[in-house]
């Protein structure tokens, strides 16, 4: 659990159907979501229907829907590409429609399931320093290697000498496009695999909405990642996921933004890495000139002197970059 006091001041709750008010609570266990989704998109049957306000728990699997399970596996041989980020829902939100907003504030990430919980593992031609199918080259693949590691919330133990910080976020997380199927594998401007660790407890994440009901799914859940995501593997885990799920009428934008206690994130997905930072910095301009009384030229000035980047990840198909301001400079 995190430090909420903040959030009486939030877009979330000035802004939203409910006011920061809690609604009932649902329960979404791996048994009653059946199916698991590999795709984002408006076709699928919504699993759950809420109302603004209520809370949402959901059991997540791993990325690699739990089938390694001892570092003697081959990922080769038990993944099917790509049937990998299975994700649950989707959730439909009444009273939700397209040109709204969805507003999901992230309460509790916990890992869940027997020890080690946590999963890294290299998988050939996958990741930041190797040749891939979309950057060929004809150098030997890496050879695969399985890591498991014990996680709790003391730490991540990658060996006797060395423990992780335990900084558990929610790897891919996004809600349906107006008429497409987009790959759970893939970030895009419904967001899904973002691998971005700010996506994290205590965070607000806010998505515009492309189709009645809002449809949110959810999994891929992570222990800890470095910025990029460098080998395409975080410490993947089992989660249980509590979320507080909110409606802003009529506040629509292009890509999806995140709000923590001190700061504003604009987040986006491409590739080359640079038209992802691009899009970050280019919605985050737009949102501070659109609502914070800047001029865009100076909110551009401004940010060349006091935004910060983080980087996502720089494997998927697209890459994700948040760009984000101090909420200080924006009074």
């Amino acid at each position: 659990m995190t430090n909420d006091s903040w959030l009486k001041t939030s877009i979330m709750t000035r802004r939203g159907v409910a006011r920061g008010d809690i609604g009932r609570r649902h329960e979404l266990p791996i048994a009653a979501q059946g199916a698991f989704h590999y795709v984002y998109g408006p076709y699928a049957k919504p699993v759950l229907t809420i109302n603004p306000g209520d809370v949402v728990v959901v059991e997540t699997e791993d990325a690699f829907g739990g089938v390694i399970k001892s570092e003697q596996d081959s990922p080769t041989a038990k993944l099917t590409f790509p049937y990998l980020n299975p994700q649950c829902g989707p959730i439909a939100v009444n009273g939700i429609e397209k040109g709204d907003c969805l507003a999901v504030q992230i309460i509790a990430v916990e890992t869940r399931g027997e020890q080690p919980a946590g999963t890294t593992c290299i998988i050939p031609e996958f990741g930041g320093l190797v040749g891939t199918a979309a950057t060929a080259m004809l150098n030997p693949p890496l050879p695969e290697r399985v890591k498991k590691v014990h996680v709790d919330k003391s730490g991540v133990r990658w060996n006797d000498k060395i423990t992780l910080p335990y900084q558990p976020f929610i790897g891919t997380i996004g809600i349906s496009p107006e008429i497409e199927a987009i790959s759970s594998l893939q970030p895009d401007y419904h967001g899904g695999n973002m691998d971005l660790p700010d996506v994290a407890p205590g965070a607000i994440l806010y998505v515009p909405v492309h189709v009645k009901g809002g449809l949110l799914y959810v999994g891929d859940c992570h222990a800890a990642q470095g910025d990029g995501e460098l080998s395409g593997v975080a410490i993947e885990q089992r989660a249980t996921v509590t979320l507080h799920i909110d409606v802003i009428k009529g506040w629509s934008f292009a890509w999806p933004r995140l709000e923590t206690e001190n700061f504003l994130m604009t987040i986006g997905s491409a590739r080359p890495l640079e038209d992802a930072a691009r899009i970050a910095y280019r919605e985050l301009v737009r949102w501070m000139s659109g609502e914070y009384g800047f001029d865009e030229i100076d909110a551009y000035m401004l940010l060349s002197q006091a935004a910060r980047i983080r980087l996502g990840n720089m494997v998927d198909p697209k890459y994700t970059v948040g760009a984000s301001i101090l909420k200080k400079y924006l009074v």
